[in-house]
């Protein structure tokens, strides 16, 4: 296993194979990922990243703007300047968003799809605009001024409780919890550039097979945003993973690999 920087952002790179693709969510870097390039290196070429402004990189000021379009892109210029497309790509939480849309801006980089509890509001036709409940944008808040104050981890355990569930922050190993450390400073960035809402529209735009995984006790936004794009999506599947919630790759790998797994392989 080899960690490296290249022109565009960090990367790990282990095995051999077609490749498959890595994007974290928030507070989240490559690291998030080793259960599943352990395991899948075996049969794949698996690559995670580093999304511009998270860890290891330490002058995030220098990155440039901070933006889920712009995440888009730059892992679009990574795809192509490593000469890896079309790849097998998995995104989870707000990595599941940029991949969406790397998907569907991108379609000759992308031989697969696979979202886990997608991120991002659902805009459902005949509905008003989408936008994220008003005591959620409260906790985001919240949690901005905890992290501007110093409070981090307090910041981050309410973060991360309310896109799981309470007391997760506390039961996460230490590496998990150093790891959100690391990029607790994305956060308030992350709230100052809301991602986008999935319209049937813009679903209706990936063309690539695309495989939807939903923890059983995640949040009710991503068991909906995975039920709907599953409707919406042209060459979709649907799974739920019994008694995972929003980490459901780290709190049950080998669910998530079996999943990932097959489904590339099919």
């Amino acid at each position: 296993m080899n960690a490296r920087v290249n022109i565009h952002m960090p990367y790990v790179t282990t095995g051999a194979g077609e490749p498959l693709l890595f994007v974290h969510g928030s507070l989240c870097d490559y690291r998030y990922w080793n259960s599943q390039t352990a395991v899948l290196s075996q049969q794949f070429q698996c690559v995670s990243v580093s999304l511009s402004h998270y860890w290891p990189v330490a002058d995030a000021s220098a990155q440039g703007e901070f933006g889920w379009q712009a995440h888009v892109d730059e892992l679009a210029g990574f795809i192509a300047a490593m000469g890896l497309g079309p790849v097998h790509l998995v995104g989870h939480s707000r990595g599941g968003c940029v991949a969406f849309h790397l998907a569907r801006q991108y379609p000759q980089l992308v031989r697969s799809l696979t979202l886990a509890d997608p991120g991002g509001p659902l805009q459902i036709e005949g509905t008003p605009p989408a936008a994220l409940p008003s005591a959620t944008e409260r906790l985001r808040a919240e949690v901005a001024d905890l992290i501007a104050q110093g409070a981090v981890e307090a910041g981050l355990e309410m973060f991360v409780d309310s896109v799981s569930m309470p007391g997760i922050w506390k039961r996460s190993s230490s590496q998990f919890r150093a790891m959100a450390a690391d990029n607790a400073a994305t956060l308030p960035k992350q709230f100052r550039d809301p991602l986008p809402a999935y319209t049937r529209a813009d679903a209706a735009g990936v063309r690539c097979r695309t495989l939807l995984i939903a923890g059983e006790r995640s949040p009710r936004m991503y068991r909906n945003n995975v039920d709907k794009l599953a409707e919406w999506i042209p060459q979709a599947e649907r799974q739920t993973i019994s008694g995972a919630s929003h980490g459901m790759n780290v709190t049950h790998p080998a669910s998530f690999n079996r999943l990932i797994g097959a489904f590339a392989s099919a």
